[in-house]
């Protein structure tokens, strides 16, 4: 059919008008590409709508959505992943003398005659279907093909001892890296710990074993034991990827592997520290295709919410997140330069490692090796002409000086502390060497921050708590719903057996009040600071917690752990 009929069938559906029609044909012409592809470009149809509208072009039944693949995974031998991700097409079901696969494009012909050729005397039926459904089933089918890290290690018999054995020389680890086994075996690793929702794999080596954990959810899990003669193998492996120095086994080295998996780019950062036992290693897994979280998925409540709307639109002056290592604040402060990110405002960071590449921010990495630290690159992002800065980390009284004239010059500094609270930011700003007089005058407030697991919607179900752990955590009886019961998850294959799945933050915000201001100055005890902030509405982190346990998102449990009075 000719491109007229598609443009009728849209319109007839109603799902666009000819004003969006003229501004896809301009886009159309100018950049080469079909009308279809125009009219998604422009955000005129969703992929989903544009693909039902073929549908009825092509007279092509549409497939909304691709449920359990009645497909034998061993198909991918005939149909490579790539080939398959190349044409946007999956098969969905296969029968005895019919196959049924799953196209994006109806246009395309010539993966028919592949197909067609390749299976031999099957009858082949095409329905369409949006391309992430696809993707997703390509990436569903691959997995029930591919073997797990365990499998690749019940691979690795006694017959490889002789390529494990003696591994010192860089002339053994060369050979290593051209054996299938432990390639295979790091392969897998990589993949399972991303598809487990991992943020770190840890390569620990002891007297007579080497243990790979993964951290899901802030908590690690035991995944695999591998026997202590694979350890030179899997460490040398992963530092040719990292291009490390594989020789170097008595110092410490940091280093960087860039993978692809499937549709998303993932950076792996590697700490490899000596020990007695061998070098221990640790990947950090960064997605940097992730999608960046909005400030209302943060697990905020509406109150904190518009408080956080109301700081984060100020002129000048520092918006403080403070919390230990893994607490989320840098997530939570790029959500915040998202937010305010337009084509008028000039933001600038500094950071130690950047972690999700930001549109439209000038963002610097941190680089100790040419001299470029905190300070240094402050003092040059000064001098960028700036609307808001954000600094990695205020870790000494130079970076925090800095940052202090930056915010009285007129400018928005965001930037992290390492405290337990909001209160003990303050005492650690003046312990540090900052006088009382330029914290008040400069600080906005202060954010304190951690990361609660949340119960497993696939097996949540109610308990009756005891009122010891309702009174640890500020609860009582009678502050619940639901006939004084609460949630939990009862552990399930979603999880991990686990209980929970995703995390969510909780948080203590301290405004900088007149009240707060004139303790600061009379006092650095964060006692008598966070006294004042109490009595004047301050939710503790604690409280904050308690509000989710009662609202089902978290246990009690999981407050305790990440809170302490």
């Amino acid at each position: 059919m000719s491109p007229a009929s598609l443009e009728r069938v849209l319109l007839d559906m109603k799902l666009l008008d000819e004003a969006a029609l003229d501004k896809a044909r301009l886009v159309q012409i100018d950049r080469g590409i079909p009308l279809k592809d125009a009219l998604v470009l422009i955000g005129a149809l969703t992929d989903h709508d544009m693909v039902s509208a073929l549908g009825i072009q092509w007279n092509i039944p549409f497939m909304p959505t691709i449920g359990e693949l009645e497909v034998d995974p061993v198909i991918l031998d005939k149909l490579p992943v790539s080939y398959l991700r190349k044409y946007t097409l999956v098969p969905v079901k296969v029968q005895p003398d019919t196959i049924v696969v799953a196209v994006h494009d109806p246009a395309e012909q010539e993966a028919f005659f592949d197909i067609s050729r390749i299976l031999r005397s099957r009858e082949i039926k095409r329905v369409l279907a949006p391309k992430q459904e696809i993707l997703g089933a390509i990436s569903r089918l691959n997995e029930q093909k591919e073997e797990s890290a365990k499998d690749v290690m019940d691979d690795i018999g006694e017959e490889d001892d002789e390529i494990l054995k003696d591994l010192e020389s860089i002339q053994d680890i060369t050979v290593m890296e051209t054996e299938a086994p432990i390639i295979r075996l790091v392969n897998r690793l990589m993949v399972q710990a991303y598809r487990e929702r991992a943020s770190d794999i840890h390569v620990e080596p002891y007297q007579s074993d080497v243990k790979i954990r993964f951290r899901v959810d802030g908590i690690l899990h035991d995944v695999l034991s591998l026997p202590k003669r694979i350890h030179p193998a899997v460490v040398s492996r992963i530092k040719v990827m990292a291009t490390l120095n594989i020789a170097e086994k008595r110092l410490p080295q940091d280093g960087r592997i860039g993978i692809k998996l499937g549709d998303h780019s993932v950076d792996l950062r590697i700490s490899t520290v000596p020990t007695v036992n061998g070098e221990r290693l640790v990947m950090r897994i960064l997605d940097k295709s992730s999608v960046l979280l909005g400030l209302e998925e943060l697990g905020f409540y509406p109150d904190d919410l518009a408080t956080m709307e109301r700081l984060i639109k100020q002129e000048h002056g520092i918006l403080l997140m403070t919390g230990p290592t893994g607490s989320g604040k840098t997530t939570s402060l790029y959500s915040m330069l998202s937010r305010i990110n337009s084509p008028d405002k000039n933001i600038l960071t500094i950071e130690d490692p950047i972690e999700y590449q930001l549109k439209g921010i000038g963002q610097i990495p941190v680089n100790t090796k040419v001299g470029l630290t905190f300070a240094s690159g402050l003092r040059s992002i000064v001098r960028q002409d700036p609307d808001v800065i954000l600094v990695g980390e205020i870790r000494d009284l130079e970076t925090a000086e800095i940052s202090i004239q930056a915010a009285l010059t007129g400018h928005l500094v965001f930037s992290t502390l390492h405290t337990n609270d909001a209160s003990s930011a303050v005492t650690r700003l003046i312990d540090m060497g900052i006088e009382p007089f330029l914290v008040t005058s400069s600080v906005n407030a202060i954010v304190a921050q951690r990361l609660v697991r949340e119960i497993c919607p696939a097996c949540k179900q109610q308990y009756y708590p005891e009122s010891e752990s309702l009174i640890d955590v500020g609860l009582s009886r009678e502050m619940l719903q639901k006939d004084g019961y609460l949630w939990r998850g009862a552990g399930c294959k979603e999880c991990l057996w686990t209980g929970y799945k995703g995390r969510t933050g909780i948080y203590e915000i301290l405004i900088m009040s007149d009240a707060i201001k004139s303790t600061i100055l009379k006092t650095s005890d964060s006692n008598n600071i966070k006294r004042v902030a109490l009595e004047e509405g301050l939710h503790s982190l604690r409280e904050d917690g308690a509000r989710k346990v009662e609202d089902g998102i978290t246990t009690i449990e999981e407050v305790l752990r990440v809170t302490q009075l």
